[in-house]
């Protein structure tokens, strides 16, 4: 048995994360690892990654026993971990991205070409086709992964852990790395493989365990298994999401967006009514979410956009908030979270000068504003002091909507850059209700960019498809269905094709 957790358990502040939690995985064994929003999966991971020490149980690998781990202790016992943000140094080169903190050192000096050898031998075993002298802030996702797999693989583990690896990879991408992982497979690797996505599941797992509130839920093989077994196994059916608010076309736009270019994007125009929400739907790479980006004044821009009637003339963030608009951005743990300050904190950032008196925090008026708002949001578990980094990805997302929806700031327009990407169905869901809510019941005029098309039709009022940072199409009523949102990107792919060829015929 290559990795085996026994009786696992892990508490913060009252809250019991992991409640005996047993798992065993073997050499040569895709293991799925799956579980709602909140369930234990990521506190789980970070256990066997060093970076919480369990309260009680144990973890054995390889054979050895350990009732805790460090970092240090993880990585030498033969564990990796790919997590959902990747930690590569994008001004670096793929080789000294692989090799950083380990070099091959001869006669005191860094042995670049010992280095260079041995990246491209891992590179190879994983079908990577970049240069090992490449800049990986130059890579496509898809690459970016594969040399942190690489990264990884350097180290010779016994246990690979990949946490929702294909949240922000294309289709193509997506199949270039389940190749990987069936070939990691057939070469012994015990792997724990972590997602929401249920294809991924039945493609390439061979047993699966499910938590539930921090305990073990199912642990079973997958052989024989239907679709509608795991989706029973994982989550209870959801509830229904609020019906549509009326978006009367009489109304003038809260939102108007007029000749939006800037690097790579444009024109854009863009109009949205108070209540109504729009989809930006596009492949990888189509301009989603540089659109939004700029519409927020995060990066260069020109055109016109206006909010409830006023022209905000300044391309900055600040110009932007002081309008009402607000952006959700879709990387949290670089963009938007702040890990080592408590929940509290994160919810509320925006808000503090408005609960504030005569410059000092009121801390009643805080936390009676954050049980208000984990209590709306259906954030678990509700401990405003615990830092954010103790709450799984969908419970950080909520944090972060949280932000603009307090009902505390002036939020009339709200931004959301792939609002559910890593988010399980039934955080989905709530998220799903929670924006409909205020789009209906406040009349906030909603942006959302996703590249999910279901995500679209279930959110959306109407939708706008993006190809190449160019608006191609729109959809909405009985016309948007998910059968209509791919024919028009891959029919304008045919068509620029077609264009290509013509052009170079």
């Amino acid at each position: 048995m290559t990795l085996r957790v026994t009786g696992l358990r892990k508490s913060f502040g009252g809250v019991h994360a992991l409640q005996g939690v047993d798992l065993t995985i073997e050499a040569g064994e895709v293991h799925a690892l799956l579980g709602h929003n909140g369930a234990g999966k990521s506190t789980l991971i970070k256990a066997l990654g060093g970076a919480f020490h369990p309260d009680g149980g144990t973890i054995e690998v390889g054979g050895r026993s350990h009732a805790g781990l460090t970092p240090r202790q993880s990585i030498d016992a033969g564990i990796a971990i790919i997590f959902q943000h990747l930690s590569l140094v994008d001004s670096l080169s793929v080789v000294d991205n692989i090799f950083l903190g380990q070099e091959h050192r001869r006669l005191g000096l860094v042995d670049r070409s010992s280095q260079r050898e041995a990246a491209r031998r891992l590179l190879d075993r994983l079908g990577a086709t970049s240069s090992v002298d490449s800049r990986v802030g130059d890579l496509p996702m898809g690459q970016k992964q594969l040399v942190e797999i690489a990264k990884a693989l350097s180290r010779d583990p016994v246990v690979l852990v990949l946490d929702e690896p294909t949240a922000a990879l294309s289709s193509h991408e997506i199949g270039a790395l389940e190749r990987t992982v069936r070939s990691l497979q057939e070469q012994g690797l015990a792997i724990c493989y972590v997602t929401h996505l249920l294809g991924e599941v039945e493609r390439l797992a061979d047993r699966m365990t499910v938590l539930r509130e921090g305990k073990v839920h199912v642990a079973t093989s997958l052989e024989g298994k239907t679709r509608r077994d795991i989706i029973e196994a994982i989550a209870e059916p959801p509830a229904d999401l609020p019906p549509a608010g009326p978006v009367h076309d009489a109304d003038p736009p809260q939102l108007r967006v007029s000749g939006l270019t800037g690097p790579g994007i444009g024109p854009v125009d863009l109009e949205v009514r108070p209540g109504e929400i729009v989809g930006l739907y596009g492949l990888i790479g189509s301009g989603r979410t540089r659109t939004l980006e700029m519409i927020f004044g995060r990066r260069a821009r020109q055109g016109s956009i206006t909010v409830g009637g006023r022209e905000v003339r300044r391309a900055t963030p600040r110009a932007a908030l002081a309008a009402g608009l607000a952006l959700v951005p879709g990387d949290r743990g670089r963009q938007g979270l702040f890990a080592s300050l408590s929940a509290l904190d994160n919810a509320l950032l925006p808000a503090q000068g408005v609960l504030s008196m005569f410059g000092l925090r009121r801390r009643r008026a805080e936390a009676e504003a954050f049980e208000r708002l984990a209590a709306s949001l259906a954030v678990h578990p509700a401990t405003p002091n615990a830092p954010a980094r103790a709450f799984s990805g969908g419970n950080q997302q909520k944090l972060l909507l949280g932000r603009w929806i307090n009902g505390i700031l002036p939020t009339t327009v709200l931004l959301l850059d792939e609002p559910t990407q890593g988010v399980d169905v039934r955080a989905r869901h709530e998220i799903y209700k929670v924006v409909r809510t205020i789009a209906s019941e406040r009349r906030t005029a909603v942006v959302f960019a996703s590249t999910d098309p279901e995500e679209i039709v279930a959110l959306a009022d109407r939708a706008l498809v993006m190809q190449d940072g160019r608006v191609i199409g729109e959809l909405a009523g009985d016309a948007l269905d998910e059968d209509a949102l791919l024919h028009a990107v891959h029919q304008a792919d045919t068509e620029i094709q077609t264009d290509l060829q013509e052009h170079l015929s």
